[in-house]
């Protein structure tokens, strides 16, 4: 079970992975036309399934995002296998999961000021 300061520290986790994801995607982007680069993503949701499937508390010390090359992409002439399309894609995902993440914090926040001011 986890209480819900740890919650908040996974959800902060997760707001940081998605701050990196967003750095990622923007290099890949920004590189979209340079010869031989290869398109990097962060590894962090695997990370915290893993985290959870472990022990029944999860410490969001331990969640630390992974930048990393998939290397399952298609390579195109000049070696580059960054999609524009797939980026925005990617973003598109990102920004959801950063909203989720946001309305979790609001909710929790939320409940602990009705806490207080009982």
């Amino acid at each position: 079970m986890t209480n819900d300061v740890n919650l908040i520290g996974i959800v902060e986790a997760g707001i940081r992975a998605e701050g990196i994801r967003q750095r990622a995607i923007a290099s890949n982007i920004a590189n979209m036309n340079a010869p031989g680069y290869r398109r990097c993503d962060v590894r962090f949701e695997e990370i915290l399934s893993k985290a959870m499937d472990r022990s029944g508390t999860v410490d969001p010390a331990d969640l630390e995002p992974q930048v990393y090359q998939p290397m399952t992409t298609a390579v195109n002439a000049n070696g580059n296998d960054v999609s524009l399309d797939g980026e925005v894609g990617e973003m598109v995902k990102n920004a959801l999961r950063h909203r989720a993440y946001m309305a979790i914090l609001k909710v929790k926040y939320g409940q602990m000021k009705q806490a207080i001011q009982v």
